[in-house]
């Protein structure tokens, strides 16, 4: 018997037992009929087994029609397993067929996107669906969202968002948070970019930070509505700093809450860019940097006035309409909004139309735009109601201009109690005209309040005096002026120009934290 190794099988090796390969002889043994058989019969087990082991591996490596092949076939036999590796059922496709077929399938999908209008040029390079189906979910996602073909083409980087994986996440944590999902298609349309972002990495950090703005949580969704931008910044960097450079100049840092909440935009200004330029400039015009601070805790938005733009045009065009230089830092801190509005157009519209109705000369109309700078905001009806009503009460359209131009308010003030207070002028104070001609601010004083109260006491002391000194002071001041023995002349005086340190006396009120947009309708 013979034992030979097969070199040619790799994995596993075997060792086969043949009697017929002339390796290695042994000494054969006198065996008897029994034993005869018995190998016989082991012989036969043994071929068998050689014959299947034989047909295995054929079809792993390579075609042989037999065990007994001679070792002359080695090679013929290696060439055969190498290419019959190929048709393995295990076979995977080649990195090129992969990557062919990838293209094919980015082809369809841009095909797709064509067919409905998106351009597809800025998606090359981002990991897409693999097929059209997926992205037409998504495309009809963004259209339940309110999103159009031209939200998506301006943003298409959308596109590459997973509907469970991002826009769903997202969307959910904003709902959670109280924003409104009627606001959902404006939030998008500003800022896409949250679609990518990672709830608990990007945008928890963030409103965990505006809540320690002191904004207060209800706001929270109404702050992210008006500035969805603000999921966008990263903490230590803008928003910080903003915030620091405005307590610096004196804005309450219990007030701090209600600024943002108002006006969050605030958060993406550039100190060095935006507003500390604007604090300067407001400086240089007369106004105290701690007014300025007044002026922003009131009117937080006076900040996305565009300096170069808007504010600078503006001031420019106050001068060119005879408001003096020193009245401009009073016009600005009595009306903000004049040096962000489109100024000049209204300016020219507004004195054309006074001058039509009261016969403003311009200087006339400077003193009134100083005086009452909302005068260039007034609608036309008011103006000319107010003015029928003086010419009904007696009062020359001369002695109406100068009341206006001495106090510009009678233009805006309720007629009905205006027409109130002319009865009780007339029927109790029994004085001439002349003295409203000469203090028309009698007028803005409470009939109630004020004008019957001194007016009584007055007159049981039998004294004689003018509207100005009977309503132009303080009620600790008149209760003084009650000790009298007579009239001090230079009291009567009328001191009408605006006092700025009245701006920056500390604040009393609460604090302005409760959500509310700036209007300006009383002078609409």
């Amino acid at each position: 018997m013979k034992i030979v190794y097969y070199t040619n099988i790799s994995k596993p090796s075997f060792l086969l037992v043949h009697n017929e390969l002339h390796a290695l002889t042994f000494r054969k043994p006198q065996l008897n009929s029994a034993s005869a058989v018995w190998m016989l019969s082991n012989r036969e087990k043994r071929l068998a087994l050689g014959k299947r082991l034989q047909c295995s591996v054929a079809s792993r490596t390579f075609a042989s029609s037999s065990v007994d092949s001679s070792l002359s076939k080695q090679d013929t036999d290696q060439v055969s397993w190498k290419q019959g590796r190929s048709s393995s059922l295990y076979t995977h496709p080649s990195l090129l067929e992969m990557k062919n077929e990838r293209v094919m399938n980015r082809g369809s999908v841009y095909e797709f996107l064509r067919g409905i209008g998106i351009v597809p040029d800025e998606l090359d390079g981002l990991e897409l669906p693999v097929t059209v189906e997926v992205m037409r979910e998504r495309v009809d996602f963004l259209h339940k969202l309110g999103l159009t073909i031209e939200d998506i083409n301006n943003y298409p980087l959308v596109l590459g968002c997973s509907v469970k994986k991002n826009m769903i996440p997202v969307l959910d944590y904003l709902g959670k948070l109280g924003v409104r999902k009627s606001t959902f298609t404006e939030f998008l349309r500003r800022y896409p970019q949250v679609l990518h972002a990672s709830v608990v990495v990007d945008l928890a950090p963030v409103v965990k930070y505006l809540q320690g703005m002191d904004i207060k949580p209800n706001d929270i969704p109404r702050v992210l509505e008006r500035y969805p931008e603000v999921l966008g910044f990263k903490l230590e960097g803008t928003m910080s700093t903003s915030v620091a450079y405005l307590v610096g100049i004196g804005v309450a840092r219990r007030e701090i809450g209600g600024v943002l909440t108002r006006y969050p935009e605030i958060l993406g200004m550039r100190v060095g860019r935006v507003i500390k330029p604007f604090v300067e400039y407001l400086e240089s015009l007369g106004i105290p940097k701690l007014a300025v601070a007044r002026l922003i805790e009131k009117r937080p938005h006076i900040l996305g006035f565009g300096l170069e733009e808007r504010v600078k045009p503006n001031v420019k065009s106050l001068l060119e309409f005879d408001v003096r230089q020193t009245s401009l830092a009073s016009v600005i801190a009595q009306y903000p909004e004049i040096i962000g509005i489109d100024l000049e157009s209204k300016l020219q519209r507004q004195q054309v139309f006074l001058n039509s109705v009261i016969g403003f000369g311009p200087e006339d109309f400077g003193r009134v735009v100083e005086k009452m700078p909302q005068i260039v905001s007034l609608s036309n009806t008011p103006v000319v109601k107010h003015v029928e009503f003086f010419k009904e009460c007696g009062f020359s359209l001369e002695q109406v201009r100068k009341m206006v131009v001495g106090c510009p308010q009678l233009l805006a003030l309720n007629l009905d109690v205006m027409k109130l207070s002319f009865v009780y002028f007339q029927t109790k104070m029994e004085m001439a005209l002349d003295d409203l001609v000469t203090f028309p601010a009698f007028f803005t004083y409470s009939l109630e309040s004020t004008i019957k109260p001194r007016h009584k006491m007055v007159a049981t002391k039998g004294l004689k005096c003018s509207l100005a000194w009977l309503l132009n002071c303080s009620d600790e001041k008149f209760e003084e002026r009650m000790n009298y023995d007579s009239i001090d002349i230079e009291e009567m005086e009328m001191d009408s120009s605006f006092d700025m340190n009245t701006l920056m006396e500390p604040r009393r009120d609460e604090s302005a934290s409760d959500y509310e947009e700036d209007t300006d309708d009383e002078y609409v």
